[in-house]
């Protein structure tokens, strides 16, 4: 399963990618953030699990996942280095969107004892260079090290479950879904949550 949503991803153009994760975005009711230039969407499930992308003008991208129940949460460690090990390979303006920012909901900082730097937690790292989707060299170094499945234990799959990569997205697929997360109490909430999802689709295309 992770690998086919991986490649589905991959599959997918990174307009289609940056609508769904606007769409995803505001069901989610997250607002949108600029960040030197990039936009910023999100998801989380409430629970410690979030999905954040980073789309650049100049059509790149950066995706950090997140599950504090795998052993990809360095939370506990408190680890500066190993944290900032994980975005190697990825190139440094990218890598710029997540220093020494404001922590929010989808991710926190963790701060380096000797110089007072800052960078956002993430289990899972991932980016687009205008033509593919890669892991990052250092998350998928410190997966080895550690015998991790890189796509299982970021959460990879579970954090980009309701962006439908490979499947049809539509506000119905997205209230069903909800729905059978328990979402709604009667018939009448579902409704109203369907027509509010239905905007949403209509305003960001």
């Amino acid at each position: 399963m992770s690998e086919e949503i991986w490649v589905a991803l991959g599959a997918t153009s990174l307009d289609e990618v940056r609508r769904r994760a606007a769409v995803i975005d505001a069901v989610t009711e997250i607002e949108p953030v600029e960040v030197d230039g990039a936009v910023r969407y999100a998801w989380n499930d409430g629970g410690g699990q979030s999905a954040v992308w980073y789309f650049t003008p100049d059509g790149r991208a950066l995706l950090l996942t997140f599950d504090h129940e795998s052993a990809l949460n360095l939370y506990a460690e408190d680890d500066y280095s190993v944290q900032e090990a994980l975005y190697g390979g990825v190139p440094e303006d990218l890598v710029a969107l997540v220093r020494n920012r404001p922590e929010n909901y989808e991710s926190l900082n963790i701060v380096d004892p000797e110089s007072g730097a800052k960078i956002l937690y993430a289990g899972g790292v991932f980016w687009f260079d205008g033509t593919r989707w890669a892991q990052a060299e250092g998350f998928l170094a410190h997966c080895r090290r550690e015998g991790l499945d890189p796509l299982c234990e970021s959460g990879f799959v579970y954090c980009l479950g309701d962006y439908r990569f490979g499947e049809e997205f539509t506000p119905e697929l997205i209230v069903e879904g909800r729905a059978a997360d328990g979402w709604y109490e009667d018939d009448a909430e579902r409704e109203k949550a369907l027509a509010e999802v239905c905007e949403i689709f209509a305003r960001l295309g």
